[in-house]
């Protein structure tokens, strides 16, 4: 897409956060000009001789929206819903901490947990349509009356029935195999140059994730059906095993460890794009189960023994626990490696870098739940009038209910920790607060108190962030608690009457919270379709909303191939050729990124080349970078890796940060006092830290004080404007308004 081209000594490409700011509210402008890119994410510019096409310093602006690319339509929006879970595990491969011994084992483990939850889709689908439907309900006249769209089931002989519903979880597979696959293609054009980067967070655009996704799905896809041809296989064996059953199910053993062992040798399975063998292997395991499914549907429906006419569907309940027990194990597992492998360094990562496992944990109990919600609600459906206590005790089975009782234990006790959190450490964060407000307004009138303790409060509040990182791993460790607790549901114990036993809660209370907590997993899934639904059409709750979304798919996919597709391989990718393309047309870039946007910044100045970067400088402001992300993913931003970026530009950097900001922070030093002026350290004069709010007495002109910030941006702050003036007379550009040039 062609556009203006104003030709001016310096360009400030300016990059938003999360939440799809649109390029007016960026550039701070109304009229606006794409330049480069599509609807999806693209340059703009102010239009051609606009009063507003240069700022006030002769600086060309331009804009980078990227907000378009993890979010897109409704029903991509809805479909990250139910990816949530999918998402979850494949960050956790990339919070792993920066210790090369451990590296190869996390990633195993956290591949490992995320194949545990393709197994438990299935199992979930088979539940509701086997188990359920098949199984139950077509042997109940109760349930069948009135249900004509079911009923042609009813009689047909079981291996008829189960083989006819099998194709549901088959399609199921079907489908999100297909969807998977989809937006691989969406970014194909967009690859990065060929430079080499010394850190890992400069290969995020670079690497070409499609190789290893594409084996990741087949694998996935492989055992998906697998695990439905051992479900079949363990109901069909119920009443003896028969040469045939056994042949089948060790054919299908053999897919599911080949595929294990796959996923345990991360050299082989990460291997470049231009070795081919392991995709003949990987896809010669799809295609194996495959045929295995087909084999084994046509032994359900043919096979003469008879079946056993037990309550629910054999082996099923086991098959669900024994999942279970694995994911525990390999959370307990990858727990131990992180204790172990953690970095010593005081302060380097939140809890010992234990955040992988937290939101592995977190990805786990996600999934469980939906998974437990899912089998529950369709059997309120299918029983009609049966209490819901009732269906808890008579119903799915119970590994699903210890499920929903151990998400309910979770939710309340970090819930408690959180209020006891908030209160006990809220007179440090305000006495700390105030400090800084006595500091930044000294010797205030009397009437502007009560704004003094909206500024302390602001701050008390933005300081809670770093409490919010321990809660999270509270929370995943209770989580993976849950799965270990479903396996007293293979004992034939319910919650209620354990609890009952042990601390002499009623059993009716017990079950009540269990039915609340059932209600409550819908509550929150019916919150979260909502969500995804106003978030792309009201732009504020969107900005809350996609938060999420796009910090989850910034990260490449590499531990599911069925999460939502990664946008920096094109964002990354697409801002070095942009800026390349700028420089060598005689440019120099002034690159400003707010909140996630630093992050894209910090990626890209990675992998631009050194003519390149000699004539780049940075500014960020409400920069996550050494607040969360360098704590969150210490194998990819650490000390080591912000200093690179710093020489890389020459250190050309400003990162502008608030007091009252709950995301963004200072990069290599809070400024407690200012750093003396003899210091020979260039990443000293980096980090400046903004007033806000700028004052607390309202000015004359105006009827309110001056609103706080946090981390919005604010690029009419003083400082903000400061810092690119300095910027600009440092990469040798001109302050004054340069001549148009003619659109190009």
């Amino acid at each position: 897409m062609s556009g203006p081209d104003i030709s001016g000594d310096v360009v400030e490409l300016r990059v938003h956060g999360v939440s799809g700011a649109n390029p007016e509210e960026v550039l701070d402008l109304r009229q606006t000009a794409q330049v480069a890119g599509d609807r999806s994410g693209g340059f703009y510019r102010p239009r051609p001789r606009h009063p507003d096409t240069t700022d006030p310093h002769g600086v060309t602006l331009e804009a980078y929206r990227w907000g378009d690319l993890p979010s897109g339509t409704v029903t991509r929006a809805l479909g990250l819903v139910f990816l949530l879970p999918f998402m979850l595990v494949n960050v956790a491969i990339w919070m792993r901490p920066a210790n090369p011994g451990s590296e190869a084992l996390v990633r195993s483990l956290c591949r490992l947990l995320a194949l545990t939850l393709t197994v438990l889709y299935v199992l979930a689908i088979a539940g509701v349509t086997l188990d359920l439907v098949g199984w139950k309900c077509l042997n109940s006249p109760q349930c069948l009356a009135g249900r004509s769209w079911l009923s042609w089931l009813s009689g047909r002989p079981v291996g008829l029935r189960l083989g006819v519903l099998a194709l549901v979880p088959a399609i199921a597979i079907s489908l999100i195999w297909r969807v998977s696959n989809r937006p691989g293609r969406t970014f194909e054009a967009f690859r990065a140059p060929e430079q080499v980067s010394g850190h890992r967070l400069g290969a995020v655009g670079q690497w070409d994730a499609e190789p290893l996704v594409g084996r990741l799905r087949s694998i996935h896809v492989a055992v998906a059906f697998a695990t439905l041809d051992l479900t079949l296989l363990l109901a069909r064996a119920a009443t003896g095993a028969t040469g045939a059953t056994v042949a089948l199910t060790v054919a299908t053993t053999v897919v599911l460890t080949a595929c294990v062992v796959c996923l345990c040798t991360p050299p082989l399975i990460d291997r470049a794009a231009t070795d081919r063998r392991l995709d003949r292997i990987t896809n010669a395991l799809r295609t194996a189960a495959i045929v295995l499914t087909v084999g084994v549907v046509a032994y359900v429906l043919l096979s003469p023994q008879p079946w056993d006419e037990r309550r629910a569907l054999p082996g099923y309940e086991t098959t669900l626990a024994g999942l279970f027990v694995a994911q525990t194990t390999l959370l307990v597992a990858l727990g131990a490696v992180l204790l172990r492998r953690r970095d010593r360094q005081r302060g380097a990562t939140p809890l010992f870098g234990l955040g992988a496992l937290a939101i592995a944990a977190t990805g786990i109990s996600v999934a469980v739940a939906y998974a437990a919600e899912l089998v529950y609600r369709a059997a309120d459906f299918l029983d009609r009038d049966v209490p819901t206590g009732a269906g808890i005790a008579t119903g799915p089975p119970r590994a699903y209910t210890w499920v929903i009782f151990g998400f309910l234990r979770a939710v309340l006790i970090t819930l408690i920790v959180a209020g006891l959190v908030v209160v006990i450490s809220r007179p440090g964060r305000r006495r700390a607060a105030a400090a800084i407000v006595a500091h930044d307004y000294p010797n205030q009138p009397a009437e502007v108190g009560s704004r003094l303790r909206q500024v302390r409060d602001a701050i008390a509040q933005a300081r809670f962030t770093e409490k919010l990182v321990p809660l999270a791993v509270l929370y995943g460790c209770l989580a993976g608690l849950t799965t270990a607790t479903t396996t007293v549901g293979l004992l034939g114990q319910f919650p209620s009457d354990v609890v009952e036993r042990t601390v002499g809660l009623p059993a009716d209370a017990v079950t009540f919270g269990i039915a609340f907590g059932s209600w409550l997993i819908a509550a929150i899934i019916l919150g979260l379709i909502l969500g995804s639904i106003f978030a792309y059409r009201t732009v504020p709750f969107r900005r809350h909303v996609g938060v999420l979304w796009d910090l989850g798919t910034f990260w490449p996919r590499a531990a599911h191939p069925f999460a939502p597709p990664c946008y920096a391989e094109r964002a990354i990718p697409e801002l070095t050729r942009r800026i390349t393309y700028l420089v060598e047309s005689g440019h120099a870039v002034l690159l400003t990124g707010h909140s996630h946007g630093s992050v894209l910044l910090a990626a890209t100045v990675l992998q631009l080349p050194p003519e390149v970067g000699s004539r780049v400088a940075l500014l960020t402001h409400g920069s996550p970078l050494r607040r969360l992300y360098a704590r969150l993913f210490p194998a990819y931003i650490d000390e080591a890796a912000l200093r690179d970026i710093g020489r890389r530009v020459g250190w050309r950097w400003v990162n502008l940060w608030r007091d009252t900001d709950p995301i963004g922070g200072w990069v290599f030093s809070a400024h407690r006092p200012p750093p003396a002026a003899t210091t020979s350290d260039p990443a000293s004069a980096v980090d400046r830290r903004q007033r806000d709010p700028r004052g607390v007495v309202t000015p004359a002109s105006d009827s309110i004080p001056p609103p706080i910030h946090g981390h919005w941006p604010d690029e009419s702050d003083e400082s903000f404007v400061e810092a690119v003036r300095e910027l600009v007379q440092r990469l040798g550009g001109r302050t004054d308004p340069p001549v148009h040039g003619r659109p190009r």
